[in-house]
């Protein structure tokens, strides 16, 4: 196969179709990091939640709390920003009071 500018085809080297590990494929270490936990029936997240009372409890709020700004997504979902948008002629009416 000729190509422009006198150049060949090279078989050597470069990219090639399906070649190289598949995307999301975890290594070895990995793995073995993953089946220890699995068979230790603890998860990270355990493991800081109980960090985060102990320390608690010994009264260093200091390190339970970047403990527990670690842990806080895994437990409550994060807020989103929202922009209220309606009829500027209709305006929203709000109505605060008891429910019976």
């Amino acid at each position: 196969m000729e190509l422009e500018n006198n150049q060949e085809k090279s078989t050597h080297g470069g990219a090639r179709p399906g070649a190289g590990r598949k995307p999301g494929s975890l290594n070895t270490r990995t793995r073995e990091i993953a089946e220890r936990v699995m068979q230790s029936n603890l998860t990270p997240l355990d493991v800081m939640v109980e960090a985060y009372t102990k320390l608690k409890e010994e009264g260093n709020l200091v390190e339970a709390a970047k403990i527990a700004k670690d842990a806080a997504p895994y437990l409550h979902p994060r807020l989103a920003n929202i922009e209220m948008t309606g009829d500027p002629d209709k305006p929203l009416e709000l109505r605060f009071g008891w429910m019976k």
